[in-house]
């Protein structure tokens, strides 16, 4: 059985959070604002049932992404969230995420991801149904 998992706080977009500062010899280097940093930090605070789970096979995420309101993108969230389980440990590498279930929502007073993590038997097929092309 799945556990979900709850992060509190609005999840922050990582394509929207990036600035450019001098680096060595003059050449411009791209590194996360205070915004992306905040958010990764409190998100390492709060993860605890999948914190150091270290998935290394194939796997499905399934999340719930409640956006204190609509301007937010829910595509974007997903990758913030998927770097974010990495540096827990909860996987391995994002790359193995081979299937994504996300639905987006609006909680004005209470921004906040509900996720859950599947291995996946590679054995298997991953689609209940089979595509009819």
């Amino acid at each position: 059985m799945m556990e979900i998992e709850v992060i509190h706080g609005q999840i922050i977009a990582k394509a929207n959070h990036y600035q450019a500062v001098p680096g060595k010899s003059g050449k411009k280097r791209i590194i996360k604002d205070e915004k992306i940093r905040a958010y990764e930090s409190s998100f390492v605070e709060q993860c605890k049932v999948y914190r150091s789970k270290r998935i290394s096979s194939r796997f499905r995420l399934f999340v719930r992404v409640f956006h204190s309101s609509v301007r937010f993108d829910l595509d974007n969230s997903l990758k913030t969230l998927l770097d974010c389980l990495q540096m827990v440990g909860a996987i391995t590498d994002d790359k193995l995420c081979f299937q994504i279930e996300a639905e987006k929502r609006i909680d004005k007073f209470h921004p906040r991801i509900e996720f859950a993590l599947l291995e996946v038997n590679e054995q298997k097929n991953i689609f209940n149904n089979q595509f009819n092309f």
